[in-house]
Parts: structure tokens; C-alpha cells; sequence
């Protein structure tokens, strides 16, 4: 039996340096493609390399990632985003535990943390526990949000507005409140892989433009 080749992935850009096939079928033969990633050599503006710096195709280090996360937030806030999150409030959902299974690869994967008694302990795996923030995320949003009493199109209001965000997000995320840029850049790190994986929904940057009706 011919082995299977599998194509090489990763988080960030830059994985794929080459040309790769790889054979998904037999009669027919059919082959897909695995190509490097093209960007355009030249930004027009701040606002386009935001968008592309927060879905991850530019590393946060060109950017910062404390910059990119508030894009995110003005994003989201300008959009009224956190509205949509006004039930999670009065339903009193909590954190979700989970156990983090990794071997000595740094492969892993989660499991409920009620699940715990039924996993196995297997040889050359350490066992860690994480904590889906999500619901949290959103409810601390909403509430800072729902309570904003400033204009969103005056941009003092919006930076103050993300600011006290900020400082609810690291509730959520439960990083000591004294723990200055470096709980910032923790706060930004969580948000923006929340984002990111889909975990806070999904949506389009760009604005889509209004489709003219034709007589």
C-alpha cells in the first residue's frame, strides 16, 4: 500500500516554501497542490495591513500584537458585535475546563474535564489543564459595551472605551491585574487565537458593497 504523504501546516505564514503535490485518489488520479501563500508586495494603507495582520497572514511581531487586538475590539465595537451576546449575560454560563493531552511531540488535544476519570494515562504524555474563556469574553464585551454612554464615531470615546475593555478582558482571561504590559500582551495573545480559530463567530473585514437592483 503506497504510503500517504501529508502536507506540512502550521499558524503562521512563511510554512510553505515550495510546490508540493499530493495524490488524493487513484481512478482517477487526482492531485491537489499544496503552494506557498501570495501577498502583495506593497500595503496601501494602515488600515488594509490591520485586517491582514489580524487574520494572521502578517506575524503579530511586525505589528504588535497589543495594536492588532485593538483593532479587533474597534472592530467589533463599531459593529456592535457584543449585542449579539446579550443572552450569554442572563443565562449564567460559566468557563468550560478541559484537560490538554500532549505528548513528547507537542501534539495534543482537549477533552471535557468531566471526561477526566475516563482518559487513560498513557506512557510519554503529560496532562494540562486549560480553560475555554470564551463565554466570559463575551459577557465581559457586552457588559462594557451595554454600558458605554460615549460616541463611537468620536475616536477619544472608542480608545476609551477599548481601554476599559481591556481591563475587563483581563478578569476573563484571569491575569493578575498588576501584572502590567506583559498581562496587556497576554490579554492581546488570548483575544486575537479567539478570534482567530472562530471561537467569537466569524466575519467579513471588508465591507461589502450594496448590490444595485437592475430594472
Amino acid at each position: 500500500q503506497e504510503k500517504l504523504k501529508r502536507a506540512t501546516v502550521g499558524p503562521l505564514p512563511g510554512v510553505t516554501q515550495d510546490i508540493a503535490g499530493f495524490k488524493i485518489a487513484h481512478r482517477p488520479s487526482i492531485y491537489v497542490l499544496d503552494t506557498p501563500g501570495i501577498l502583495v508586495p506593497n500595503i496601501p494603507d494602515i488600515d488594509t495591513g490591520l485586517k491582514l495582520a489580524l487574520t494572521g497572514a502578517i506575524k503579530d511581531s511586525v505589528v504588535g500584537e497589543d495594536r492588532v487586538a485593538q483593532y479587533l475590539l474597534a472592530t467589533l465595537n463599531t459593529r456592535q458585535i457584543p449585542l449579539h451576546w446579550k443572552d450569554l449575560d442572563s443565562k449564567g454560563h460559566g468557563d468550560h475546563a478541559y484537560i490538554c493531552s500532549e505528548d513528547q511531540t507537542g501534539n495534543g488535544s482537549e477533552v471535557p474535564l468531566h471526561a477526566k476519570k475516563k482518559q487513560k494515562n498513557v506512557k510519554g504524555q503529560s496532562v494540562n489543564y486549560t480553560e475555554d474563556h470564551t463565554v466570559e469574553v463575551q459577557k465581559a464585551l457586552f457588559r462594557t459595551f451595554s454600558g458605554f454612554e460615549g460616541n463611537l464615531e468620536h475616536e477619544d470615546d472608542l480608545e476609551h472605551l477599548i481601554e476599559t475593555q481591556f481591563t475587563a478582558l483581563q478578569k476573563a482571561f484571569r491575569i493578575p491585574p498588576n501584572s502590567g504590559e506583559a498581562g496587556r500582551n497576554r490579554v492581546s495573545r488570548k483575544l486575537l487565537h479567539l478570534f482567530r480559530t472562530g471561537k467569537l463567530g466569524h466575519y467579513i473585514l471588508d465591507s461589502i458593497p450594496e448590490a444595485k437592483l437592475s430594472r
